[in-house]
C-alpha cells in the first residue's frame, strides 16, 4: 500500500501526486533490505548502483554508510564512557500535542512516524528522558549526520579563532594559497563560517547536474560514473569554483564553504577533520562508540556532511554546547564561543533566503540560531537529521531520520513546532 508522505500535510511542498511508502511500510526490516547470506539480488544495496540514497533504500543505508563507501574512523580513544543518567518520561512526551504548520494537531509520537524518524534522544537537565529507535538503527550503530557535521566544523573553527590561532578577518588565501583566484579568493574566514559567500554553485539535491551532486562525486559520497568530469580530489574540485555575486551581503547555504573551513583548520592544526574531532571531541566526551567519516580518493574527510555517529554520542556533543563548553568540570570549548553562537547574526541576512519555515532565524558559525523563546540553536542535515539545543529549556534533542525528501521542507513543517512544544513542556 502506498500513502502520501505527508499524511495529509501540504506544507511539505510536494506535488499532490508525490507518494511514498509511509514510515511503517518502508521499514527496512519489513522490506528485507540486505538480509540473507547473501542478500537476494533485488534486496541488495550497493554504492555502485547509486541508489543507496534513494527512497526507500536510504532507510537502511544511513545507518550502514561505512559498508557502502570508504571511511576513516573518528576514534573514541581509551577514556571511560561518560554515563548519562535516566529519568524516563516517555509516556508524557509521546502524548504531547502540538500544531503543525498546516494547523493540524499532532501527537509527538505520531510526528516521529510522519518525519521518518530512525532514532531520537531527548536529554533534559543532563538526563535522558526519552529514547527510541526505529527501522535499521540500533543504539550502537553510527548513523549519517549529513549536514549536522557542519556544526562540529563551525564550533571547532570558532574555538580556533577564540584562541588566536585563526584570524576571522583574514581572507582565505592567507591560509590556503591554492584558493587564490577562486570563489574564496577575497572571502574572509568570518564570511565562510557564516555562509555568506557568493559562489557559482547550486545546492539542488534532486538535479543530477547541480553543484552539490558534482561535489558529492568529488568527495566520495556518490559514484564517479557517467560522462561528467569529476576532479580527482575534493581539494581539486574546490579550486574549480568561481565567484558569483558579493560576499557578506546575505546568507547563502553552500556546503562547499564547510570544506574550505575544514581545509583552513587542517592547515593550522596539521590534522585532518577526523583526527581533529578525535583530539578535541570524541576522546574528551567519553563517547560510547567510534564515529567515522566518508573520505575522498586521497583520504580527505568530507566536512560538509560526511560524519556518522551514534545517537547518544551526538547528544553528548549537544550537551557540551548546552553546558557552554563545560564537560564535568573540564572546559573543552570556551564559553565565549558558545555565547557568540547563541547570539547569532543579523536575521535580515537570513531573511533574504525567503524561507517561511525558519522565519526569524539567523546563522552563525554553521549553526542555525532560532532566536525563539527557548534560545534554541540547531544543526540540520538532509533527510531530517537534527541536533536541537534549547538552553532556556535545559534540553537537547538528537534526531536521526531517513525522510524521502532530502531538503528540510520535508520535515520542518512538523519538526520546528514539535521541538518548540517539547521545550515548552520540559521548561515548566
Amino acid at each position: 500500500m502506498i500513502r502520501d508522505v505527508s499524511s495529509g500535510i501540504n506544507p511539505l511542498g510536494l506535488p499532490d501526486s508525490q507518494t511514498y511508502l509511509n514510515a511503517v511500510e518502508s521499514d527496512p526490516r519489513l522490506l528485507g533490505w540486505m538480509q540473507g547470506l547473501p542478500p537476494q539480488p533485488d534486496k541488495r544495496i550497493t554504492f555502485e548502483s547509486d541508489q543507496f540514497l534513494d527512497f526507500p533504500q536510504i532507510r537502511w543505508a544511513l545507518s550502514h554508510m561505512r559498508e557502502l563507501a570508504p571511511t576513516v574512523n573518528v576514534r573514541r580513544g581509551s577514556a571511560p564512557i561518560s554515563q548519562i543518567e535516566r529519568d524516563d518520561r516517555s509516556h508524557d512526551i509521546d502524548g504531547l500535542t502540538f500544531d503543525a504548520l498546516d494547523g493540524r494537531t499532532m501527537r509527538f509520537e505520531d510526528a516521529l512516524y510522519a518525519t521518518y524518524t530512525d532514532g531520537i534522544v531527548v536529554v533534559h537537565r543532563g538526563r535522558i528522558v526519552y529514547e527510541r529507535y526505529f527501522g535499521a538503527l540500533e543504539p550502537h550503530l553510527p548513523h549519517a549526520l549529513h549536514s549536522v557535521t557542519k556544526v562540529y566544523v563551525g564550533t571547532l573553527a570558532a574555538d580556533l579563532v577564540s584562541k588566536g590561532i585563526l584570524d576571522e578577518t583574514k581572507e582565505v588565501p592567507h591560509y590556503i594559497p591554492e584558493l587564490r583566484g577562486t570563489a574564496w579568493g577575497d572571502a574572509t574566514l568570518r564570511q565562510v563560517m557564516d555562509m555568506q559567500i557568493g559562489v557559482d554553485y547550486t545546492e539542488d539535491y534532486e538535479n543530477p547536474q547541480s553543484g552539490v551532486r558534482a561535489y558529492m562525486r568529488a568527495c566520495g559520497m556518490r559514484p564517479r560514473s557517467g560522462n561528467s568530469y569529476v576532479p580527482d580530489t575534493l581539494f581539486d574540485y574546490l579550486r574549480t569554483l568561481r565567484k558569483e555575486g558579493e560576499h557578506g551581503v546575505a546568507y547563502a547555504y553552500k556546503t562547499v564553504s564547510s570544506e574550505v573551513m575544514a581545509w583552513v583548520m587542517a592547515k593550522v592544526t596539521g590534522l585532518n577533520l577526523a583526527e581533529y574531532l578525535h583530539d578535541r571531541i570524541w576522546s574528551r566526551l567519553g563517547c560510547e562508540e567510534d564515529g567515522y567519516m566518508l573520505v575522498d580518493p586521497v583520504g580527505t574527510p568530507m566536512a560538509g556532511g560526511g560524519l556518522s555517529a551514534t545517537l547518544r554520542d551526538m547528544a553528548r556533543f549537544g550537551e557540551l554546547i548546552r553546558r557552554e563548553g563545560d564537560w564535568h568540570g573540564n572546559q573543552l570549548i570556551p564559553a565565549s564561543v558558545i555565547d557568540e553562537v547563541r547570539r547569532g547574526d543579523d536575521p535580515e541576512k537570513f531573511a533574504k533566503t525567503g524561507s517561511d519555515l525558519l522565519r526569524g532565524y539567523s546563522y552563525r558559525a554553521m549553526w542555525y540560531v532560532s532566536h525563539n523563546e527557548i534560545g534554541a540553536v540547531e544543526g540540520k542535515g538532509m533527510n531530517g537529521q537534527r541536533l536541537y539545543i534549547a538552553p532556556d529549556a535545559e534540553m537537547v534533542v538528537a534526531r536521526f531520520a531517513s525522510h524521502p525528501v532530502g531538503s528540510s521542507i520535508g520535515n520542518d513543517p512538523i519538526t520546528v513546532p514539535q521541538l518548540l512544544a517539547l521545550g515548552r513542556m520540559l521548561r515548566e
